[in-house]
C-alpha cells in the first residue's frame, strides 16, 4: 500500500508499512469516513508531523497522546493549532513555561510550524481520532505504528532529545536509548496536572544537551 509521507521516513518505516497491523488501520478510518463520522486531522494532515521534519533532521521529540477532537484544532503536530484557533490550556501553559524558562514572550496563536521546521518532531501516539471522542482510534494499530517510530529515532539517530510530558508518554522511555540520548520527563502540561509542569525548564535543558552534541539549538520563541 502507498503511503503519502516524505521521503526520508518513507524509506525508514517502508518495514511498518507492509506489517499485517498496517492496512487494517487505514481500512478502519475509511469504513468510520464511509459511516459519516468526522475524522481529525484531514487526511493530507494525518503525517503532517513526518512532512514537516524529515528524518535526519529530528532534533527533538515531543509526544503528545493523540489529535485535539474539536474542529479546526487538530494539524497533524502533537499541541500545536491553527493560527486563527484558541489557544488550548495545555498549550497555554507550555507557553507560560517558555516565558520563565528562555523569557520568550507569549504568543497570541498555537501554531507550532516553526518549532517542527527546526527538527522538532511533534509526534502524537495516535494519528487520528474521531470528532468528539478522545483517544477513540488508540486501539486501531496506531500506537503500534508510532512505537516502531519512537525505536527507529533512537536506534538509527544519536544524540535526540525526547521530552515525555504526563505518565502515557512517560511509558514510552522504554523505547529509548537513554545512553545515546536525552530523556526528559515532567507532569503532562494539562491544568489538570495541578500546574507540576511548570519548572520543568526542558527547553533551555534541550539546548545545553543540543548544543554540546554540535547540532545547534532551537529557538523556541513563536512569534
Amino acid at each position: 500500500m502507498s503511503v503519502k509521507i516524505e521521503e526520508s521516513w518513507k524509506a525508514v518505516l517502508q518495514d511498518e508499512f507492509e506489517q499485517p497491523y498496517f492496512q487494517p488501520i487505514t481500512v478502519y478510518i475509511k469504513k468510520e469516513l464511509a459511516a459519516g463520522k468526522t475524522i481529525y486531522p484531514p487526511g493530507p494532515l494525518i503525517f503532517n508531523a513526518f512532512d514537516k521534519t524529515p528524518f535526519e533532521k529530528v532534533k527533538v521529540v515531543i509526544l503528545g497522546q493523540d489529535p485535539y477532537i474539536k474542529p479546526g484544532e487538530a494539524m497533524g503536530l502533537s499541541f500545536s493549532v491553527p493560527k486563527g484557533v484558541r489557544v488550548p490550556p495545555s498549550l497555554q501553559n507550555i507557553y507560560k513555561e517558555l516565558k520563565d524558562d528562555l523569557g520568550c514572550e507569549i504568543p497570541k496563536h498555537g501554531d507550532l510550524t516553526k518549532w517542527a521546521e527546526q527538527g522538532v518532531f511533534l509526534l502524537n501516539a495516535a494519528l487520528t481520532v474521531e470528532r468528539g471522542n478522545s483517544n477513540s482510534h488508540a486501539g486501531i494499530g496506531w500506537h503500534k505504528f508510532t512505537d516502531a517510530v519512537i525505536s527507529k529515532l533512537s536506534n538509527g539517530r544519536e544524540g535526540l532529545v525526547f521530552m515525555l510530558w504526563g505518565n502515557f508518554a512517560k511509558n514510552k522511555a522504554s523505547l529509548i536509548d537513554p545512553f545515546n540520548h536525552l530523556v526528559l520527563e515532567a507532569a503532562h502540561p494539562s491544568p489538570l496536572a495541578g500546574n507540576r509542569f511548570n519548572g520543568c525548564k526542558h527547553f533551555s535543558k534541550a539546548n545545553e544537551y543540543l548544543a554540546m552534541n554540535g547540532k545547534g539549538t532551537v529557538d523556541w520563541c513563536i512569534q
